[in-house]
């Protein structure tokens, strides 16, 4: 245990020398990297997954490994950290092959993991899940509690993070809980550090602090394998850019030598042109009423006020965006609406015109109203069940007749969406949790898009989500709109939510600063209007 916490917890220390002397000594086929593979390969259920895949890793690099969902970036990191143990070709560190029996022996190699979906204990503490299994003792029996909590608080602030480390894991957002995860994995002193998709439910700003942290660590020395669907990340971050697909190495070539059309370009084999509205809302009717909205929520240190009287109107093929930094309330108010926000709520809700009351799912489902959330792993999916039970789970009730379950019309029902959204899969019998991140999260859209809403609220749609399957959805996204539903989008990307929005309605710290009109809305605009201290204020910014 002690290693861990005077590395980077209770001490700060530097973790290059070990690094340096690691590619010190390296030799062999490998040459001076870290971690190199020599023709991996791996196939689930005769599906080849990789196929001859060489990749290679230096030490203080930042190294990008990109591609579509199912182009075999999981998997190969997966087999690095020791999750996947049966495999074909050799693993070389420092030169040396190595073949890990599971992750807690690729974590004594030196090698570390971020995942994408979370990995936390909901009922335990920040320190507590950061030092789970490593916590320091007194004597060898008790738990040294006030060091734990110590260690967990310097790891928290090297990583710019104001979350108490005695808070439970159960209290934080999503994206709270994944910074949680990064501090885990900076805790196990990593020379060889992978992260999937970290920045994935992070704000702007916290994307700056992760981003000074991973060159920080870089700079040490740390070898860093990053995955990423957001292209312009990957170019102010990485050093070198490998891209697989359909589990082939199709390139690997430094970040100079590369452009953002390059990337994509090999990433799904062909051009990929960004999607333009063609036609926006225009003076449709409301069709969704938001007056006052006020939430008061209990947390750690008692009640607080986490929406402010939040007003606002939803037109009949709008797509109306919500931007804001994390904790600003913008999943709150999706909450509220669909009726499963925690807390004492207050204002009004009407649907065309008629002042509504919607206390729980079934209420929202009733009045035409679907909710995709942004964590699909804890509430989006049945990770066990099947992608049609999935899909047809909240429409059982309709296709149902005499009381009895239509199986043939669930069947039917999944086999459309799979249509529909080209979910990756070997069947509607497939179970949810061996499909990849983003054809989850489309069988999550798709569940509620099969309810016939009449107002779709989306919660972070693409993350996760490469870039081929973002286009989709993009697509998708229009085309619901120019049949008139209404709908609101809640995403972190600040291109994406000048792309799909009509307006853009701005939160800072649970109050509306401003509603923009899509061509007044600028990046420059939505982030002064997101920052913290902004006064509260509400102006259509529309011409």
């Amino acid at each position: 245990m002690e290693a861990p916490l005077a590395a980077l917890g209770a001490e700060g220390g530097s973790v290059s020398s070990r690094v340096v002397e690691l590619g010190a000594r390296a030799g062999g086929p490998c040459g001076h990297d870290v971690l190199c593979t020599e023709q991996i390969s791996k196939s689930f259920a005769g599906v080849q997954a990789l196929h001859r895949v060489d990749f290679d890793l230096r030490h203080g690099e930042v190294h990008a490994l990109m591609g579509e969902n199912g182009a075999g970036k999981s998997t190969l990191m997966k087999i690095l950290a020791g999750v996947h143990t049966s495999y074909d070709g050799d693993i070389r560190i420092a030169g040396r092959t190595v073949s890990f029996s599971d992750v807690r022996d690729a974590e004594n190699a030196g090698v570390a993991i971020i995942h994408q979906e979370l990995n936390l204990v909901p009922e335990l503490s920040v320190a507590e899940n950061i030092f789970l299994g490593r916590e320091p003792l007194i004597g060898g029996v008790l738990i040294d509690r006030r060091r734990l909590v110590r260690a967990a608080e310097r790891l928290l602030a090297r990583l710019g993070v104001s979350i108490a480390s005695e808070t439970r894991i159960a209290g934080l957002r999503v994206g709270e809980q994944q910074l949680v995860e990064i501090a885990k994995a900076l805790s196990l002193n990593a020379r060889i550090l992978i992260m999937d998709e970290p920045t994935s439910a992070l704000s702007s700003s916290e994307c700056d602090t992760l981003f000074k942290i991973v060159r920080q660590l870089a700079s040490e020395g740390v070898a860093i394998i990053y995955t990423s669907h957001r292209i312009e990340e990957v170019l102010e971050l990485a050093d070198r850019v490998t891209v697989l697909r359909d589990g082939r190495r199709v390139m690997t070539a430094p970040i100079g030598e590369l452009s953002r059309r390059a990337i994509i370009s090999a990433m799904v084999g062909r051009e990929v042109i960004a999607n333009e509205r063609g036609m926006t809302a225009q003076d449709g009717a409301d069709v969704l009423s938001v007056r006052n909205l006020t939430l008061d929520t209990l947390g750690p240190h008692g009640w607080r006020r986490t929406l402010h009287g939040v007003t606002f109107e939803l037109k009949t093929g709008e797509i109306l965006g919500i931007g804001g930094l994390l904790g600003s309330g913008r999943t709150e108010i999706l909450e509220s609406i669909f009726g499963v926000a925690k807390g004492w709520r207050d204002g009004t809700v009407a649907i065309d015109g008629s002042v509504v009351e919607i206390n729980s799912p079934a209420d929202a489902y009733q009045l035409g109203v679907a909710l995709v959330s942004e964590d699909r792993k804890e509430r989006g999916l049945h990770l066990t069940a099947s992608i049609c039970d999935n899909v047809a789970l909240p429409s059982i009730g309709a296709l149902s007749r005499f009381g009895l379950r239509s199986f043939a019309g669930e069947r039917a029902l999944a086999i459309d969406m799979i249509r529909r959204l080209s979910i990756r899969c070997t069947g509607v019998g497939q179970e949810a949790a061996a499909l990849s991140g983003g054809n989850q999260q489309k069988v999550v859209i798709g569940k509620w898009l099969a309810t016939d809403p009449r107002i779709l609220l989306l919660d972070e749609p693409t993350r996760g989500i490469d870039i081929g399957a973002k286009q989709e959805i993009y697509r998708l996204i229009f085309d619901l709109a120019a049949q008139g539903l209404g709908i609101i989008v809640v995403t972190s990307e600040m291109p994406e939510l000048l792309l799909l929005s009509d307006r853009i309605l701005v939160m800072c710290e649970g109050r509306q600063t401003g509603i923009l009109a899509r061509e007044n809305a600028t990046q420059e605009t939505v982030m002064r209007l997101a920052a913290p201290g902004m006064a509260a204020w509400s102006q259509e910014a529309a011409s």
